[in-house]
């Protein structure tokens, strides 16, 4: 029997390359491994589900064992591979060898904490990256009632998310940040601005423009020291100052990456002949994308390629859908940066865009009433990978 198609990674990606896979080739012998639980749950559900009161199970569409059993695979969970031998094209697993037939690295990405945690604080602060994290949350969360008080540092795509969710399952939520406005990455600062004052005035208490000087214990508490000499105490803190790709086993085992990610072509191919890479931890020529749109184009495309269709990928202008009922929030981030950000509109109702020197539109970021000329707006903008 031939070595089998192996898929390192059980989020998004790796589930959804072995979904796109079967729909083309029932029968090819799959194995996917995973550090986690290996269930089948969508991602962006992870910052909806406070507000909605969803215990961690309810976010879950299929366990590990229903993955295996209805996708024809076998699952390996809570398995961490050591390292890649690219020529023998074989993992190390411990004291196992593990061989490959081709290889999928769907690892995704991590979060980046840019401040020591104390020991005495390990218990109190978190990330959320995946479901086994939404498990460890939602039980500390649990433990403190309807009315936790819960710091949230960073205000990018995921602090806002979960500021949002939390405050609206009844939870008192501060927000802290270094920017002056949320999602610095995505909105020009007057529509961050607009996203803050519907924040302020749902109850989230803003902390922006200051960084974490350090954390400490006072009492019970979770004490935390800003730059400005201000301080705030909580009984929960979430840590979401953004992700970086888990390219570790890539780089050891020679393979072509960086700060973006698992250098690959548009084919999802690796600078190892075998090796191929999708979701948050790929850089698709040249382009990092950690949004939902761009993975499944991928996982479509490599399902084909592996499937013996082979299947460059493409990224139309796919804008991104933020999760902020307080104030709705759409945006494609403009590639380059553009040589002014044209805005109109009023209140919470602004739509900004990004045009080069020739009034060329690159990009866009709406809020409130506005994201309604998301798709006419995106039909006009470039696509992210033509």
């Amino acid at each position: 029997m031939s070595a089998p198609l192996t898929i390192i990674g059980s989020g998004m990606a790796g589930i959804g390359l072995l979904k796109q896979l079967r729909m083309l080739d029932a029968d090819c012998p799959v194995t996917l491994i995973t550090a986690d639980s290996g269930d089948d749950y969508s991602k962006p559900l992870l910052s909806t589900g406070f507000a909605k009161r969803l215990a961690p199970e309810k976010l879950a569409a299929r366990s590990a064992l229903e993955v295996a059993a209805q996708l024809g695979a076998v699952v390996r969970t809570h398995t961490r591979v050591d390292a890649i031998d690219a020529q023998e094209r074989c993992l190390h697993i411990g004291e196992e060898r593990l061989a490959y037939g081709e290889l999928v690295l769907a690892t995704g990405a991590a979060p980046s904490v840019p401040f020591a945690i104390p020991e005495a604080l390990a218990d109190r602060v978190f990330s959320i990256n995946d479901l086994d994290d939404y498990r460890n949350f939602h039980a500390a969360l649990e433990a403190f009632g309807q009315r936790a008080r819960v710091a949230i540092i960073g205000a990018g795509l995921v602090g806002s998310e979960f500021a949002n969710d939390l405050a609206a399952g009844g939870h008192r939520v501060s927000l802290v940040a270094p920017e002056q406005a949320p999602l610095p990455r995505l909105l020009p600062e007057p529509l961050g601005r607009a996203l803050g004052e519907a924040f302020a005035a749902a109850g989230i208490s803003l902390h922006l423009g200051r960084g974490v000087e350090r954390l400490e214990r006072v009492g019970s508490d979770v004490g935390v020291a800003l730059d400005d000499g201000s301080r705030l105490e909580a009984d929960l803190m979430l840590v979401a100052t953004g992700l970086r790709p888990r390219i570790e086993l890539a780089q050891a085992a020679g393979l072509a990456a960086g700060p973006t990610g698992i250098q690959v072509d548009r084919y999802l191919r690796t600078s190892a002949p075998g090796i191929h890479a999708l979701g948050d931890v790929a850089c698709v020529a040249g382009v990092n994308a950690m949004y939902v749109q761009p993975l499944q184009a991928s996982a479509k495309a490599l399902a084909r390629t592996l499937a013996g269709s082979p299947t460059q990928v493409s990224y139309g202008a796919w804008p991104v859908l933020v999760k902020t009922p307080l104030l709705p929030v759409v945006a494609l981030p403009p590639l380059q940066t553009p040589a002014r950000w044209r805005i109109e509109g009023e209140g919470g109702d602004l739509a900004a865009l990004a045009e080069d020197v020739d009034e060329r539109l690159l990009g866009f970021a709406l809020t409130g009433a506005c994201v309604k000329r998301k798709v006419e707006l995106a039909r006009a903008a470039p696509p992210l990978l033509g």
